[in-house]
C-alpha cells in the first residue's frame, strides 16, 4: 500500500461563501486527511471554516481591492500600524487595485511562497504542493526549491473574461474587463507548473487551447460533492410545479434570461424558484416583467446551507440553462438530492449529464427547446423518479469526496514520480 503523503494546500481565499475554491479546499483536504494523508493549508482572507483535520497557516492581507470596491476607502490605512501600507507586497496590491487590476493572485502566492520556504528552512518536508486557482508567480518558486507543484483550474479566466465582455456596456467598462483579469500570468504559471488539475474533458480542451498548457500536463480528476450532506430526504414533500434554478442572473454565462423567456413558454402553474440576489435592480425582474410572468417568479436572495439543501429536495425539477460551465455543480447537487435536471449542453454539463443520467439535455440559448424539456418532465412524474433514482446513485459512484480524493492522490503520485525521474537540472520551463 503506498505511503501517505504529506500536502501543503495553498489556496489565496478559504471561506466557502468566497466560491468554488473555497468549498474545494475545505472538502478535499478534509478527505485527504480522512484517507491517511497529512495536510497543510496555507490560505488567504476572508478564511475557511474550521479545519481541524488540517494545521492552517493564515496569511493575512489588507483586502484593498475589496475596500475600493466596496467604497470602504476610510479603512484603508490600518489604524493600528499606519506604515503597514508601505511594505512592498502590501503597497503592491494597494497601488494596483486603485487602477483597476486584480493583485491579490500575485500577491499572496509570494506570501505562500515566503512562509512556506521558512517552514522547509525549519525542517517541514512536503511531498507536493497543490494550488487551489491561484497560478501567481509565487508558485514558481516553490517549484525552482524542488518541490512538485500542481493547480486546480476547474475552468481558465479567459471564459470569465469573455462573459465579462458581454456585458460591458461602454468602452471604459471593456478597458477595466482587460485589466482585471491576472490571465498572463495565470498562464505563464499553469505552462510551467508539473500538472493541471481539473474536473471535465471540456475544462481540459478549454486550459489546453487558452492557456497553452500542454495536454500531457493537464488531469481530469473530476470535481467533488458531499454525497451524505446533499442526499435526499422522504420527510420534504415535493412542492407541485416548481422549478428551481441557482444563478446569478448578472453572469451571462448561467442563461438566466433565456430561462425566463423558456418559464413564458410553460403553463402557468409552473413557477421559478432563483437562487440569485433580491435586490430591486436584479435585471431578472424586468426580463420577467417584459414577458409577464414576474408573479411566477421568486428570488430567494443569499441562503445558507440547510435552505439550499430545502430547496434542492423540494422542488420538482432544477433547471441548470448554463451557456458554458467547468463543471456545473448546482446539476450535480440537485441529482444528489434526488431531483431530475434539465441542463443544456454547455461545457462540462453534457459530460456530467451523461455521466449521471439524471436528466435531459437541451441546446444551449434555446428558450423553445428548454420549454420543451421542462414540460416533458414536470408531465410525467414516473419518469422524473426514474431519473432521480438514476442521478443520485451515479453522482454517488462518480462524484463523491472519497472517489475524488483517490482520483487526486494518484495524480499526484504521477506527478512526483515524474518529477524525480527528471534530471536535476531541468528547467523551471520544462
Amino acid at each position: 500500500m503506498p505511503r501517505p503523503l504529506r500536502i501543503a494546500f495553498v489556496a489565496y481565499r478559504g471561506n466557502m461563501n468566497s466560491g468554488g475554491q473555497g468549498i474545494y479546499l475545505w472538502f478535499l483536504a478534509r478527505e485527504m486527511a480522512r484517507q491517511g494523508h497529512e495536510v497543510d493549508v496555507f490560505v488567504g482572507p476572508p478564511y475557511p471554516d474550521p479545519m481541524p483535520f488540517a494545521r492552517v497557516v493564515e496569511l493575512p492581507n489588507q483586502q484593498f481591492w475589496a475596500k475600493w470596491v466596496l467604497g470602504q476607502t476610510d479603512q484603508i490605512v490600518p489604524r493600528k500600524d499606519p506604515l503597514q501600507i508601505l511594505t512592498p507586497l502590501n503597497f503592491y496590491e494597494l497601488v494596483a487595485s486603485r487602477i483597476g487590476f486584480l493583485p491579490e493572485l500575485a500577491a499572496f502566492s509570494f506570501r505562500a511562497f515566503r512562509r512556506i520556504a521558512e517552514e522547509l528552512r525549519a525542517g517541514a518536508r512536503y511531498d507536493l504542493v497543490h494550488d487551489v486557482q491561484c497560478l501567481g508567480y509565487g508558485l514558481l518558486g516553490l517549484r525552482a526549491m524542488g518541490l512538485p507543484v500542481v493547480t486546480t483550474v476547474h475552468h481558465p479566466l479567459t471564459v470569465d473574461r469573455r462573459a465579462s465582455f458581454v456585458r460591458d456596456e461602454t468602452l471604459l467598462q471593456a478597458i477595466g474587463t482587460m485589466k482585471f483579469y491576472p490571465i498572463g500570468m495565470q498562464s505563464f504559471v499553469a505552462r510551467r507548473l508539473d500538472a493541471v488539475l481539473t474536473s471535465s474533458e471540456v475544462g481540459k480542451r478549454q486550459i489546453a487551447q487558452d492557456f497553452a498548457v500542454s495536454p500531457d500536463r493537464l488531469i481530469n480528476v473530476r470535481n467533488g460533492l458531499d454525497t451524505e450532506l446533499f442526499r435526499p430526504d422522504p420527510g420534504i414533500a415535493k412542492r407541485p410545479g416548481e422549478i428551481l434554478c441557482i444563478g446569478r442572473s448578472s453572469d451571462p454565462n448561467k442563461g438566466i434570461r433565456t430561462l425566463v423567456r423558456a418559464l413564458a413558454k410553460l403553463p402557468p402553474q409552473i413557477r421559478l424558484t432563483l437562487v440569485d440576489d433580491d435586490n430591486s435592480d436584479n435585471k431578472v425582474r424586468r426580463w420577467a416583467g417584459e414577458l409577464s410572468v414576474q408573479d411566477r417568479l421568486t428570488l430567494t436572495g443569499r441562503v445558507d446551507s440547510a435552505e439550499l439543501l430545502a430547496l434542492y429536495r423540494r422542488a420538482e425539477l432544477v433547471v441548470v440553462p448554463s451557456r458554458y460551465e467547468g463543471f456545473g455543480l448546482p446539476a450535480v447537487e440537485a441529482m444528489a438530492c434526488g431531483t431530475p435536471v434539465v441542463a443544456t449542453r454547455a461545457g462540462a454539463l453534457t459530460e456530467v449529464m451523461e455521466r449521471t443520467g439524471g436528466g435531459l439535455l437541451t441546446p444551449r440559448d434555446d428558450p423553445d427547446a428548454l420549454a420543451a424539456a421542462i414540460a416533458a418532465l414536470m408531465a410525467d412524474p414516473e419518469r422524473r423518479s426514474a431519473l432521480a433514482r438514476n442521478g443520485r446513485e451515479r453522482v454517488v459512484e462518480a462524484y463523491s469526496w472519497p472517489e475524488i480524493a483517490r482520483t487526486t492522490a494518484d495524480a499526484y503520485r504521477s506527478v512526483i514520480a515524474r518529477r524525480r525521474s527528471r534530471p536535476a537540472h531541468t528547467s523551471i520551463r520544462d
